[in-house]
């Protein structure tokens, strides 16, 4: 009979902190009682407990056990304390000698046999272990890769209970494989194989190298799909603190596939057009998980078909969209996500979606106007490119023609947002996340004849305050492509066009 502590970690969104988890074993009618805001999952883990460290052969106190998940005031959630609480157990009531895991957290998932399952989120619980100067991690033999990403912290696995307890006794040695080399990733999809597309082509290398936001209108097959899906292939690779972060998010959502490294390239989610709120932006019972487009941090979230997404949802994305971040509050508490994302809409220009274009189209200028307006004035106002796409002619299918690459338009792509980076810095990396006082001053400001087509359209009405600063940013982004330093009229000209969707 005594007691024993041993450490844990809890996830608040990405956040985590390290649990203390307290066992005392005390004379009395046998039973074990968890304390400290557990939710449902861990519970649970009497039971799992018990089965996992007798099936370990190991002794289970006969007793009774109270556990203490500290600080009492902080929920925990899932079943990735079930390792902890068996070891504090068996340190308190079965004399385990504990000294070795001294400094140590512990995670991990039992089964009913003693094995040691993988649980989601490890890579931010290491990275929480790693700041609040823990030395060693202990983790499921499935999670150790994704452990490993964490630098100054030394990572080891087990695979089951028997395992640890083995190691405890001095009898067996945790587990130390060897790290293999991550899947390769599939090639980028090619820009190339757009065809007969110049201006859509152009509006994709604007958005890659200022982080703007895009809606493409056209009819089917104009190319909207294709040029969406090849964003990320022009996108600059993830910088070190940018990759963790979505790794991070993959990690908690449970998308990161097994023996996978860092995610480096930019993220891509393409919801169905049925998806829902919580699956847009992120919730659910008990602990709120990401959504898409927290999940395409640092990347693109691509809405195809989206007057078909139910309002509701796209007003969702109003506020991620303007503060790069999800706060989800229940009652329980709040979960922030990060969500610095790039919105790419596409939709069809009416209900029938005639491969020619307006042409064909069987619908009356009601019906058309009534289809675009499921995409609120409010929620357009925060997209920097709009454009319509024209159907593709049959020559650029069958005339060879010579189109640029995605290796040629990254690399123009990177020039520009290196450029920007060093004159924006520290304030931002790109012009899409410059502040509209940043913008204004005296060193950044655009003379008066360079931004008049923004103030007559602003003085007619056409264009409010924010679309003033995203067309601005808009402009900045075109010169720095061209290689000029300050943009000049003409780039705010097209600027304002490619965003009222009036380019021909």
């Amino acid at each position: 009979m005594g007691y024993a502590r041993v450490y844990s970690v809890a996830l608040h969104g990405v956040a985590g902190e390290v649990i203390v988890v307290e066992a005392d074993v005390a004379p009395g009618l046998p039973s074990l009682v968890v304390s400290g805001l557990p939710d449902a999952a861990l519970s649970e883990a009497r039971d799992r407990v018990r089965a996992a460290v007798q099936n370990s052969g190991a002794y289970w106190p006969q007793a009774r056990i109270t556990v203490n998940l500290l600080p009492a005031h902080v929920r925990k959630h899932g079943s990735g304390f079930d390792t902890a609480v068996a070891i504090a157990v068996l340190a308190a009531g079965a004399d385990l000698p504990i000294g070795r895991l001294k400094g140590a957290v512990i995670l991990g998932e039992l089964g009913l046999d003693g094995t040691v399952r993988p649980v989601r989120g490890v890579l931010p619980a290491v990275l929480a272990a790693s700041r609040a100067g823990k030395e060693l991690a202990l983790v499921p033999l499935a999670n150790v890769t994704e452990a490993r990403l964490v630098p100054d912290i030394e990572v080891r696995a087990t695979d089951s209970l028997g395992r640890i307890i083995g190691y405890l006794h001095g009898s067996e040695n945790l587990l130390d494989p060897t790290p293999q080399a991550p899947p390769a990733e599939a090639a980028p999809l090619d820009l190339a194989d757009v065809l007969g597309q110049e201006r859509g082509r152009r509006v994709i290398e604007l958005a890659a190298a200022g982080r703007h936001h895009v809606a493409m209108f056209g009819p089917p097959g104009a190319g909207k799909t294709m040029l969406a899906f090849r964003l990320p292939g022009v996108l600059p690779p993830l910088a070190d603190q940018e990759a963790l972060e979505v790794t991070a998010l993959h990690s908690v959502a449970g998308a990161l596939p097994p023996g996978s490294g860092l995610i480096r390239r930019a993220p891509l989610q393409a919801p169905h057009h049925t998806a829902s709120i919580a699956a847009l932006v992120g919730g659910g019972s008990g602990l709120a998980k990401p959504g898409a487009i927290s999940l395409a941090h640092n990347g693109v979230l691509f809405l195809d078909e989206c007057a078909e997404f139910a309002n509701g949802a796209l007003q969702a994305l109003r506020q991620p969209l303007e503060e790069g971040e999800v706060r989800l509050r229940r009652i329980n508490g709040e979960t922030v996500y990060p969500a610095r994302t790039q919105l790419v809409l596409a939709a069809n220009p009416c209900p029938c979606a005639k491969p020619g274009g307006k042409k064909l189209c069987e619908c009356s200028s009601i019906v058309r106007r009534r289809y675009q307006a499921r995409l609120s004035g409010p929620l357009m106002d925060r997209v920097d490119l709009q454009v319509d796409l024209d159907p593709v002619r049959s020559a650029a299918l069958v005339v060879a023609e010579q189109v640029e690459s995605t290796a040629v338009v990254a690399d123009r792509v990177q020039k520009a947002r290196e450029a920007a980076g060093e004159r924006w810095k520290p304030a931002a990396a790109s012009n899409g996340e410059v502040s509209g006082s940043l913008l204004r001053h005296h060193r950044f400001r655009l003379p008066r004849p360079v931004v008049r087509p923004l103030t007559d359209a602003m003085d007619r009405g056409r264009l409010s305050a924010r679309g003033f600063d995203r067309a601005v940013r808009v402009a900045w982004t075109i010169a720095d492509l061209d290689g000029r330093v300050r943009p000049e009229a003409a780039d705010v000209r097209e600027a304002l066009e490619l965003r009222s969707r009036t380019v021909r």
